[in-house]
């Protein structure tokens, strides 16, 4: 039996009356990157908003072995973490203060901080290499220093299973690969569970161990990089004709060429 971090059956999401993913089956592992790529508009977004418990769904979701719809929030809180693509940063408040706000399932109505709080956060700092801009203003902040924010709050949650949809996006190519090296490594380092929406195909199948592809509200492939990162998976997904190589330290599938 497979050890699945998340799994959902006969899943079903809709926007405004509109279905966009109609019963889907799919299943996340234990300590593994999955990456779900595909065209926009294919339901990539939806899904993880879904499994995040974000927007209302039809059919079941469970983490950990349990149904999320008898999960309080703080309950979900402590086993789950979304990061959305626009995250909203608090005005006036310091980096501190936001990563902080991570330890919320744990405290009760007008709760302080305890020392164990402090603790955690002190070296949730740290790994993510905060600790020196740890007082300045979020507002101040770089694209990629503003993710390793919303990072670290996630990891004061404790949480063992993060969603990101499109981490990287308004990054540059240097801070692309500074997020998505901090997420690998808290990955190896911590066991965390790690689903996330990438575009960048050389990145996803760089960085994860199983990729998803979508297309019209649908799963059609799934498996490792190898298998997914196909002339004939990819031609299917986005129309293109691609060239494929293998990158020469990490082996996995590259695109060369797009036509």
């Amino acid at each position: 039996m497979k050890d699945e971090a998340l799994l959902a059956h006969n899943l079903t999401l809709s926007y405004q009356k509109k279905i966009i993913i109609d019963s889907l089956d799919i299943s996340f592992l234990k300590n593994h990157i999955s990456v779900i790529i595909g065209p926009n508009g294919c339901g990539k977004s939806t899904l993880l908003k879904g499994l995040g418990r974000i927007l209302k769904h039809d059919g079941d979701i469970l983490l950990n072995n349990k149904n999320i719809l008898e999960l309080s929030t703080k309950e979900i809180a402590k086993q789950l973490a979304f990061l959305p693509q626009d995250s909203i940063s608090p005005e006036d408040s310091t980096v501190r203060e936001v990563v902080a706000l991570g330890r919320y399932p744990y405290q009760g109505i007008f709760q302080k901080k305890t020392e164990e709080d402090e603790e955690i956060i002190d070296n949730v700092l740290n790994e993510t290499g905060l600790k020196s801009i740890a007082n300045e203003n979020i507002q101040t902040l770089s694209g990629g220093q503003k993710q390793r924010v919303w990072i670290a709050m996630a990891l004061c949650q404790q949480t063992q299973v993060i969603l990101l949809d499109e981490p990287t996006t308004y990054l540059d190519l240097g801070h692309q690969l500074e997020i998505l090296n901090l997420l690998k490594d808290l990955n190896i380092k911590k066991g965390i569970t790690i689903i996330m929406v990438l575009h960048d195909l050389n990145l996803a199948a760089r960085f994860s161990d199983y990729m998803i592809a979508m297309k019209s509200g649908a799963v059609i492939y799934q498996g490792q990089p190898n298998d997914v990162m196909t002339p004939e998976i990819l031609a299917d997904l986005f129309g293109i004709k691609t060239f494929m190589g293998k990158d020469p330290i990490d082996k996995t599938p590259i695109c060369l060429r797009f036509e």
